[in-house]
């Protein structure tokens, strides 16, 4: 059964309320997902996205419950912007990002995601994605295969593996690639298993998943409404360091070098973070669920300057819609659509 990572403080961090609009943009197992709809009950509306149609699927399947507030997309998130201008979802009071797999990924014996069982060397999220892990493995050079297991793993024996790799090649099962990873950094032990980091950089080289994070993190931010909330669970450090990164640009008034003496970026601050310090799981959800145990969560609320409150405060009024300005809650299907109209106005407005 695929079990939700830090359930109780990414609610929390999002500040979901009854009448709430969330985005899940990593849907998967549908755990996060229900809570969300729950705590946002009565009212609440979802949009789940999910790069994986199986795990669509699985979602759909756990939510019928919730079938008339939620809306599932077989869709990479890396398009955010494109799918919520689409289907008309936005603004948005919180977005979410679960970067892991889910354990019907891990667990799944045609995937190749994971060592621990024989499956072909794919990893692909989508069957619609063109690249495979054996693509990667069996053509790439010794060069290119040191420089994507260092870069994406973090293996310190990259220069190790990539010879022997070439030399075993070709390579199409996960079993098989574990034993010589194995064989190539034999000797060398450590708390993990000798595959762990090479399987890591090649799932992230087949579905970009760098890449799109960082694509997806702009598009969120331009997503949420004021006050809100945007939340991150990464696994690694490759991804905790991106999302990192990111919101502690956007804090920010002045990102210009410290040896600049005047401020010539113009930046000004979207985000406010709601913790400096990163969120982990407590030792009771570590041991209840091994899985969790890298996971980081980081959160940050939208914020827009006093001129672009006052812009909205008065667009807001000629739209009569003044409640929604302080109120956190956007309840009948009306005052929806004069704040999304609002929110349309000032994006126009500030490009």
């Amino acid at each position: 059964m695929h079990i939700p990572v830090l359930l109780k403080e990414a609610i929390e961090a999002l500040g979901v309320q009854p009448g709430g609009r969330y985005i899940d943009c990593t849907v998967g197992g549908g755990g996060h997902a229900a809570a969300i709809l729950e705590q946002s009950s009565p009212g609440g509306q979802l949009l789940g996205i999910d790069a994986d149609p199986k795990a669509v699927e699985t979602a759909r399947a756990r939510l019928e419950a919730h079938s008339k507030s939620i809306l599932l997309i077989n869709e990479n998130f890396a398009n955010l912007q494109a799918i919520c201008i689409k289907y008309d979802f936005f603004p948005v009071h919180g977005i979410l990002f679960d970067l892991g797999l889910s354990s019907l990924q891990l667990n799944n014996d045609e995937r190749g995601f994971s060592f621990q069982h024989d499956a072909p060397l794919d990893m692909r999220l989508s069957p619609s994605q063109k690249v495979t892990a054996a693509d990667i493995i069996n053509t790439f050079s010794e060069t290119e295969l040191a420089h994507l297991i260092r870069t994406y793993g973090e293996e310190r024996y990259s220069h190790k593996i990539a010879p022997y790799i070439v030399q075993q090649r070709p390579i199409q099962t996960t079993l098989r690639l574990a034993h010589i990873l194995e064989l190539a950094i034999r000797g060398r032990k450590g708390r993990i298993h000798p595959a762990t980091r090479t399987f890591q950089a090649l799932r992230i080289a087949v579905n970009q998943e760098l890449e799109h994070l960082e694509a997806a993190l702009r598009q969120a931010v331009s997503l949420l409404g004021i006050n809100g909330r945007l939340v991150v669970i990464s696994y690694h450090s490759l991804e905790d360091r991106i999302v990192k990164q990111f919101t502690q640009r956007e804090a920010k008034d002045c990102i210009c070098p410290p040896s600049t003496l005047t401020c010539v970026c113009g930046h000004k601050a979207i985000l406010r973070l709601i913790s400096k310090k990163v969120i982990t799981p407590s030792l009771a959800e570590v041991q209840l669920n091994p899985r969790s145990r890298s996971a980081k969560l980081r959160a940050a609320e939208h914020v827009i300057t006093r001129n672009e409150q006052l812009f909205y405060h008065d667009i807001a009024e000629g739209l009569r819609f003044p409640a929604g300005i302080e109120a956190r809650g956007w309840r009948r299907p009306a005052l929806v659509e004069k704040l999304r109209r609002t929110f349309v106005a000032l994006q126009i407005n500030n490009s």
